[in-house]
């Protein structure tokens, strides 16, 4: 029973391995000469000009505002005390609309010259991957600065203090009513909860036109892309018992073994990229027990919607396989194992396309920067809004080689002024140009 269980998980995994997307070609990162003109009409105005000195003349401001926030834990869950302080940064900043939602998002209008009730959203998370109780204590050496979660996002909530603080300072005016916003919930077991709410059931729901996510990494870095993933903890649990005496119970952990053993058989495609993984499992009472539960958590992700679906399908087949086989194999007269699926992370995939205005423009802005655009897939707070269709972009804020060690304690970024203006200043104008600088 068992090899012939087995034997139908790699025929299955081979016709979906066959049934797969075929191999997408690299994007382009050419942008149109409407777009590299767009964008250049913002840099050589003077209110850009402008707002850029600012952004040089306060860049100490934005670190120490940086600094400050990382030195306010931010455990997932618990970013109340880091949203308070954005939100007064806002506030201290020019923006008299500034509110939390009921979520623990921070929202900071800046009203439009249109106006309508549409808003482009620039966000960054407050939110880190760090367990409350980690030493988040900045360390400085020269312009080098290393603390868990500073770069991983919460610099950005400083640089969009600045740009609030440089577009008044300049006097600038955009056709769009920008919305900043600062986002709880991206990172792991948040399963962005913050941008969920602002896009299903918040007071702006319906109402936002465009998105960016300003995010850790490189300013020629567009992720145009969001990967999608499907998380669970399946539990087998059975009737337990003494190792010797009840020897020839089922038991959960050998139900757990051959559902590892399948799902890690599961032949994927390379493009679109799709993968899986189990990261956790636990379990058992006693070495000389027989298990009353066992656990497992995995994590499968692609870029694409119908790959992702096809390895839930999979492992979803595999797990009631395992308990289905566990229970023929072995004596249930105390009891049968059962299974226990809990979800525990679902993030969509989609994609804006690369000839969409948001995209354009950001890569006409980085080539005018003088960097090289990077375009890719990854998972961010722009996954929601690009599965519901609606234009959205993660950018970056620092320049190339700047940054480093991301989700580590030993984090790290390089404050160094002239490359972290350019490329605060490179983001900006994306900005402008996309909500219609006047």
């Amino acid at each position: 029973m068992l090899q012939e269980s087995r034997r139908v998980a790699v025929v299955l995994a081979l016709s979906m391995a066959c049934a797969a997307p075929p191999v997408l070609a690299k994007d382009a990162v050419s942008s149109s000469a409407a777009h590299d003109q767009a964008v250049q009409k913002v840099l050589s105005s003077d209110a850009y000009k402008k707002a850029l000195a600012v952004l040089d003349e306060q860049h100490g401001r934005i670190v120490e505002d940086g600094i400050t926030l990382t030195e306010i834990p931010a455990p997932p869950f618990k970013e109340a005390k880091r949203a308070q302080a954005f939100a007064e940064l806002l506030r201290a900043g020019g923006l008299k609309d500034v509110t939390l939602d009921e979520e623990g998002n921070v929202l900071g209008l800046r009203p439009g010259t249109a106006g309508g009730d549409q808003v482009v959203v620039v966000s960054a998370h407050m939110d880190t991957v760090f367990p409350e109780g980690t030493d988040v204590k900045v360390k400085r050496e020269g312009t080098r600065l290393a603390a868990p979660g500073i770069g991983d996002d919460t610099m950005s909530l400083a640089v969009l203090a600045g740009y609030v603080r440089a577009l008044e300072a300049a006097g600038i005016r955009t056709r769009d009513n920008i919305l900043f916003v600062g986002t709880v919930g991206e990172e792991g077991p948040g399963d962005l909860r913050g941008v969920r709410y602002l896009f299903t059931k918040g007071k702006y729901q319906g109402k936002i036109k465009a998105f960016y996510s300003v995010e850790s990494g490189s300013v020629a870095r567009v992720t145009h892309g969001g990967v999608g993933s499907k998380r669970y903890r399946a539990t087998f649990q059975g009737p337990g018992g003494h190792s010797f005496g009840a020897f020839g119970l089922v038991n959960p952990m050998y139900a757990l073994g051959q559902a590892a053993t399948a799902f890690s058989t599961i032949s994927v495609p390379a493009h679109p990229k799709t993968t899986y993984s189990i990261g956790r499992l636990g379990g058992g009472t006693s070495v000389n027990s027989i298990p009353v539960e066992a656990w497992m958590e995995v994590d499968m992700r692609s870029e694409d919607v119908d790959a992702l679906k096809r390895v839930e399908d999979r492992f979803l087949t595999i797990v009631k396989e395992a308990v289905a086989t566990e229970n023929f194999a072995r004596s249930t007269k105390e009891g049968e194992i059962k299974l226990k699926l809990d979800a525990i992370g679902d993030r969509p995939a989609g994609t804006t396309a690369v000839d969409t205005d948001i995209v354009q423009y950001a890569i006409s802005a980085i080539k005018a920067g003088g960097y090289e655009p990077d375009l890719n897939r990854s998972s961010t707070d722009s996954n929601l809004p690009m599965s519901l269709g609606i234009p959205a972009i993660t950018v970056g804020r620092m320049a190339p080689g700047t940054f480093g060690r991301a989700h580590a304690l030993d984090e790290w970024l390089d404050a160094e002024k002239g490359p972290m203006v350019k490329a605060m200043g490179t983001t900006l104008s994306t900005i402008l140009v996309t909500t219609g600088m006047q």
